[in-house]
């Protein structure tokens, strides 16, 4: 549908009846926090009018652009550099419908209060990466993002809120003035998972809202007929389903963002919980998923990040935890945009190939383990892999180089297990095969929409290069020990005790079950890399201030609650 930009009566009449969850359209709000002399954008053209609705439905299946250009201080700081076209051909390519494009404005002010001056040449550059994906077909929703705790933090004590206000409404003034023009396949998001603790908090944030659309409906152009994604506390399920309220005054079409990233403990592997999908562990989710839609259930709802990362997640249930995430958004009409930092899905493309379907009567086959694993040293003998088929068959199972395994001979069905045969493993493994993944198996079933990979993994403990330090000698930096790893090259979990007994970090998880008692956290204690396994800084604090010498166990895949499969290093005092 064609609006012309100055025929302001059709045009509010006609997004009006595009648009299933629309901002009650009044005069201009008396809220605003700062004015300009500045003259709104006009834009020649005319601009389609989309509902939110119908945005949310076309941008799944989602990628986000992470750790890119909302890096700090400024694109090509992290991990990823800066951003070039033929990305988005490899997200297209893909299956991507939609690229949530996150953005740090932080340290690209030039100027202060009352203006704050946004670098010209940067806001060109997010206009540039914005026709990058819009000239391929593809959605774009742009944020704020790092900002949220850099500078408008609502909940920081003594916060200075006239100032985030008006910081607030004159960087958003600028981005919309700046991307005024552009058309209905880009939306915006005022603000990336903005801190809340209270109602008090959201009601602030609330008000960031309003700001936000004031600001974007001042830039002029096409930006009062313009989706938004608004967001609640930390864009948390729970946070928004209570207190988010939805700004009026305003014409533009909305949906509400939040992002998923729970359980915690799975989800940032802390504390030994390496498996998920137990009957309780699944209700969570969809628990979560209703109590959103039941808030809201009128408003299209985005769940703009989630993720399970291969980095630091057991190959098996990051399958199902994906799987039936996507399958619960689905059923409750939530499309999903997958967080991907670069170390995600073009890492590991299963999990993309789940997120690209969103058919809740779609049941995935997920593996109770994605390992067949044989010890070093032992004679081969048949594996079996348990599955649930979820009503499918297995139809096949072809190797990297294409070759099709032979049903009875290779493998066969029992129930609810693949089985390998030993002569077929033995044409890849032997007693004495350098440990590591030797192969790499598809299977394909009757139904589901992605097929999982089998890793075939010869394993035996690995080796640390020393395995003691003294913790006051180390202390300062985090502690790389070189490792020599004895099949996958990953760190399952971490047991730290103390030579009392006593657990290093975290005692409540006595209370856990004995794969998770004691154990440390990813990142916070301890992390690895492709040649070392590595104690933080903290980790190393908290050993000294313990003052008893400690040992930790590195535990790896598979886990055998650190019988076999894991080496110890003790931080002495």
């Amino acid at each position: 549908m064609q609006i012309l930009l100055f025929g302001a009566l059709v045009a509010l009449i006609r997004i009006a009846q595009a648009a299933t969850t629309t901002l009650t359209t009044t005069t201009k709000s008396t809220a605003q926090v700062a004015t300009t002399t500045s003259t709104a954008a006009v834009c020649t053209g005319t601009f389609s009018a989309i509902s939110a609705s119908d945005f949310v439905s076309n941008l799944h299946p989602g990628w986000n652009l992470g750790n890119t250009l909302d890096a700090v201080p400024d694109e090509g700081s992290w991990n990823n550099v800066p951003v070039v076209a033929s990305t988005f051909d490899t997200a297209k390519a893909a299956g991507f419908k939609s690229v949530r494009l996150p953005v740090t404005w932080a340290y690209h002010f030039t100027g202060s209060s009352p203006d704050w001056t946004v670098d010209p040449t940067w806001l060109q550059r997010v206009s540039d990466v914005v026709d990058m994906i819009v000239a391929r077909g593809l959605y774009a929703i742009v944020d704020v993002h790092h900002d949220s705790w850099v500078w408008a933090d609502v909940t920081q004590s003594g916060a200075n809120l006239t100032m985030i206000e008006e910081k607030f409404y004159s960087l958003w003034y600028q981005i919309g003035t700046k991307l005024a023009c552009k058309s209905n396949l880009v939306a915006f998001e005022p603000i990336n998972e903005p801190p809340c603790n209270t109602a008090a908090d959201s009601t602030e944030l609330n008000k960031l809202n309003k700001i936000f659309l004031q600001a974007i409906n001042d830039a002029g152009g096409f930006n009062s007929q313009r989706v938004v994604t608004l967001v609640g506390g930390g864009q948390d399920s729970v946070k928004t389903a209570d207190w988010f309220v939805a700004p009026s005054g305003f014409s533009n079409p909305y949906a509400i963002q939040f992002h998923y990233y729970s359980p915690y403990d799975y989800i940032f592997s802390a504390w030994g919980k390496t498996i998920w999908g137990s009957d309780s562990d699944k209700t969570t989710v969809q628990s979560d998923f209703q109590r959103l839609r039941n808030a809201f259930p009128n408003v299209p709802l985005l769940l703009g990040e989630y993720d399970a990362s291969p980095t630091n997640t057991e190959p098996a249930a990051r399958w199902k935890y994906v799987d039936f995430l996507i399958k619960a958004a689905a059923s409750l009409d939530i499309s999903c945009v997958l967080w991907d930092n670069d170390w995600t899905i073009w890492i590991e493309p299963p999990e993309s190939g789940v997120t690209l379907t969103r058919s809740p009567s779609s049941q995935n086959p997920p593996s109770l383990l994605q390992i067949v694993c044989q010890i070093y040293g032992t004679a081969v003998t048949a594996q079996t892999l348990p599955f649930i088929f979820n009503g499918n068959t297995l139809s096949s199972i072809s190797d990297s180089t294409g070759s099709t395994l032979a049903s009875g001979t290779d493998y066969s069905v029992s129930g609810a297990n693949i089985i390998f045969t030993a002569s077929y493993l033995s044409k890849h493994l032997s007693s004495t095969t350098t440990p590591g993944v030797i192969a790499t198996l598809t299977l394909k079933f009757s139904g589901g929409d992605s097929s999982p990979i089998v890793q075939i993994v010869q394993w035996k403990a690995p080796t640390l290069s020393s395995t003691s330090a003294v913790a006051s000698s180390v202390s300062g930096s985090d502690l790389s020990i070189p490792i020599t790893w004895g099949g996958l090259p990953t760190v399952a979990a971490v047991k730290a005790l103390t030579k009392s007994g006593t657990y290093l970090v975290d005692d409540w998880t006595v209370s856990l079950g004995p794969i998770q008692q004691a154990r440390a956290t990813y990142s916070n204690q301890y992390n690895w890399d492709d040649s070392h396994v590595i104690l933080t800084s903290s980790a190393i604090s908290s050993v000294i201030s313990a003052g008893q010498s400690t040992v930790f166990t590195f535990e790896f895949f598979p886990r055998d609650n650190g019988a076999v499969n894991a080496v110890n290093f003790t931080l002495t005092v």
